[in-house]
């Protein structure tokens, strides 16, 4: 990988992005006046807009970091031992495995497509794992986590591939492999359970251990954020992948390759999965073919409330995982304060909905001002 080049614009219309969608394309280098007009587009007009949305989706996270403050603070006077250190732990340690399936999902979502499989590979990846562990006590930990991202990484790619070449939408190819991939993993159990006390201590050691008081679950989970977060912002390749959602059809012009990247978004989603399915093995100890049931709708919802437009083109996985961590906070809550679960679904559907109108409204306002002030690229 290079670090992207600081122009901003691509030979098409800028789409609005957090992290400047189009920046990755550049102008094609075999047209001096491509580059001579995407030099124009670079000026005050154009720069502007992008300025704004970037102040807009900003504070939009800001906005989730508010709204868990006053969660927080509301379940604490209400009950004071929400801030418990075992609470506390409990709630980093479910973001941890939140949050890495909702930075594989943002840079999928970001590329303008879905993956609903995340759960069933969650479940599959943990499964496989379990049984190599059980089988084989000596497994050292470091490979228990590459080969669940391997088996991740497998199941991303079909994905991929299918999306690719199938020319299908990713909502129905996913949504199928979602199936397929839990009915695999329920043939394999058939209907057994690998229990805590099948599993090697080392790797039960692993979900609970700490380093300098931080659990190791969750600084997985930000070493994942944080070079995922940057290898989108500051090289080529997350670049171009904003650039595919802005419009996969410019970025085809642009020079992209559009069915490679998009089979590696899905390849990074599904093995950050795979990923996320060993440290749910590690945590809960229980892993049974139902493993990762359901959690394909919260990793959806944590992503589009932490600001990654589901139109793709825009967004970031820092958003998404405070979204992650907003969503686990609420189910927490809820438990302390004995609220019906049934709150916890509607408040995440309220969410997405008012985040999807959201995006709606940013998108129109500067559809409207990218017009108003002409700076389109002819």
């Amino acid at each position: 990988m290079t670090p992207a080049p600081t122009r901003a614009n691509s030979g098409s219309s800028p789409a609005p992005g957090a992290e400047s969608t189009a920046a990755g394309a550049g102008p094609d280098p075999r047209s001096s006046a491509a580059s001579s007009r995407a030099g124009a587009a670079d000026g005050p007009a154009a720069t502007a807009p992008r300025f704004s949305l970037d102040l807009v989706l900003r504070a939009r996270e800001l906005g989730i970091v508010l709204a868990l403050a006053v969660l927080v603070a509301v379940t604490t006077i209400s009950n004071p031992r929400f801030l418990s250190g075992q609470s506390i732990r409990d709630i980093l340690l479910g973001t941890a495995i939140l949050a890495v399936l909702a930075v594989g999902q943002a840079v999928v979502v970001i590329t303008r497509n879905i993956d609903l499989s995340v759960g069933s590979v969650l479940g599959l990846s943990a499964f496989t794992v379990g049984t190599l562990l059980r089988d084989h006590p000596g497994l050292p930990v470091v490979l228990a986590l590459l080969i669940g991202a391997a088996v991740g990484g497998v199941c991303g790619a079909v994905n991929g591939v299918l999306v690719r070449y199938g020319n299908v939408p990713a909502l129905v190819v996913t949504l199928g492999t979602l199936y397929v991939v839990r009915g695999i993993t329920y043939f394999w159990a058939g209907g057994q359970q690998i229990n805590a006390d099948e599993l090697p201590s080392g790797f039960l050691d692993f979900g609970n251990a700490t380093l300098l008081g931080v659990p190791y679950l969750v600084l997985i989970a930000l070493l994942v954020l944080v070079v995922t977060g940057v290898v989108l912002r500051n090289y080529r390749v997350g670049r171009e992948l904003y650039a595919m959602g802005s419009s996969p059809q410019a970025a085809r012009l642009a020079g992209i390759s559009v069915g490679r990247r998009t089979i590696g978004a899905f390849g990074v989603s599904g093995a950050l999965a795979g990923l996320a399915g060993v440290l749910f093995a590690a945590r809960f100890g229980t892993i049974d073919a139902a493993a990762g049931t359901g959690y394909e709708l919260n990793v959806v919802a944590a992503v589009v409330v932490g600001g990654v437009a589901v139109f793709g083109g825009s967004g970031s996985v820092w958003g998404a995982a405070l979204g992650a961590l907003l969503l686990t906070t609420i189910g927490s809550s809820l438990a302390v304060l004995e609220i019906n679960q049934f709150w916890q679904q509607a408040i995440v559907g309220g969410l997405i909905l008012l985040a999807i109108g959201a995006d709606r409204l940013v998108a129109a306002r500067m559809a409207a001002s990218l017009k108003k002030r002409g700076s389109h690229v002819s």
